[in-house]
């Protein structure tokens, strides 16, 4: 497939590095750990090793200092591959609120060392079990105590906490009833989990999951953050969170898109190995109609990610096109992965050809990190205009 080119170039050194590395992570691999629900953690080391996960870190902190559109890149090459990234993406957009809002001591303190991967900052304590989607309803609090703040509370599906070494928290400082909005009062802290977990004051408790994702519930039990790890002022966590949404929902977007181009070109392949009745099954439009299909809606949503990485790295407002990318590229990556299925029958169920482990992994992107029906809100809310639905 040829490939297009965002804002002049389409990082081809990169993804050609990306693509051998992946060559030494093969379905076998993936199909290990799936079964044991393990960490991909000599992938996770290779990527960070090559310095792939310091790719938006600026160089004054020991980074690439590259724009989103190479770690959208990045993270593409790697889904294509037939990898995933999942393991470790999130530190690549969750060091962004360090980086925007953070203090010139909290980067110097953290940055480098999450560059030089002595750190991983790879977990993102935002969802909880009766709050979900509705974040001003969140219930952890952080209470301050002279020069530190005593957290307790609960987060649910959050990924990757036993293999990350600080996390992203967002939690309440202020009662819900001292401010006018539930997303008023919220602050962000970089946490210890280390330290926390040496004190015995957090708990991390894995949830299995229909794909290999390592996610978890955690719990905080008095847990003491100092108060120099909070970012920026107090109460205004919602809207630094909210200010790297954009650059999640872009990069989420390109695994997806690499996804897509994995589901089509083993389709692709297949249809023309697999001979049934003395002719390739590719010859049939009943298998060659959904590829095709596939192949188009892939190639719609790759240009809207480009679109969004576009007005992202100018600085312009990208809402929109942000949510639309995810939401495009998440569907055609679940329609690339049926399209694959369906053109190898039986064979699309069995393990040793990965099928059906990727077509399980792209169908999170249908839920999360942000819901299709949340996106559809969205759009019609803030974009059509139309009355705020309940």
């Amino acid at each position: 497939m040829a490939e297009t080119s965002l804002q002049g170039t389409n990082y081809s050194d990169i993804r050609e590095s990306v693509a051998r590395l992946c060559e030494a992570f093969p379905g076998e691999y993936w199909r290990a750990l799936d079964r044991e629900m393990a960490y991909p953690e000599a992938f996770v080391k290779a990527l960070g090793d090559a310095g792939y996960l310091a790719a938006l870190i600026p160089e004054e902190y020991g980074g690439s200092g590259l724009p989103l559109s190479a770690a959208a890149a990045i993270l593409e090459e790697v889904q294509r591959a037939g990898c995933n990234g999942s393991a470790c993406h999130a530190q690549m957009y969750i060091m962004g609120a360090l980086l925007r809002h953070g203090s010139d001591a909290q980067k110097q303190q953290y940055l480098p060392r999450i560059a030089s991967g002595e750190l991983r900052l790879q977990a993102f304590g935002v969802t909880e079990p009766t709050s979900g989607t509705d974040t001003g309803a969140l219930k952890t609090v952080a209470v301050r105590q002279g020069d530190k703040y005593i957290v307790n509370g609960q987060k649910i599906w959050t990924s990757r906490a036993e293999y990350s070494d600080l996390m992203l928290l967002l939690a309440r400082t202020t009662p819900r009833d001292q401010v006018a909005r539930g997303i008023d009062g919220l602050s962000i802290f970089v946490l210890d989990m280390n330290q926390a977990r040496a004190a015995g004051t957090l708990t991390i408790r894995p949830i299995r999951t229909m794909m290999n994702h390592s996610t978890t519930e955690v719990f905080f039990d008095n847990v003491e953050v100092p108060a120099e790890n909070l970012i920026g002022e107090e109460g205004k966590g919602f809207r630094y969170i909210l200010s790297g949404m954009n650059a999640e929902r872009i990069l989420i977007a390109a695994e997806c898109i690499g996804d897509a181009k994995w589901f089509i070109d083993k389709a692709r392949r297949y249809a023309n190995e697999r001979h049934l009745f003395g002719r390739p099954i590719g010859q049939n439009q009943g298998v060659q109609f959904p590829i095709a299909k596939a192949y188009a809606h892939m190639r719609a949503a790759e240009l809207m990610v480009h679109k969004a990485a576009e007005l992202f790295e100018a600085g312009e407002p990208c809402g929109e096109q942000a949510n639309t990318a995810k939401m495009l590229a998440a569907d055609a990556s679940w329609e690339a992965g049926e399209a694959a299925v369906q053109t190898h029958g039986g064979f699309g169920f069995a393990e040793e050809y990965d099928v059906e482990r990727k077509f399980r992994e792209t169908r999170l992107y249908q839920v999360a990190p942000i819901s299709t029906n949340m996106i559809l809100s969205f759009i019609s809310e803030h974009v059509l205009g139309l009355p705020r639905s309940y």
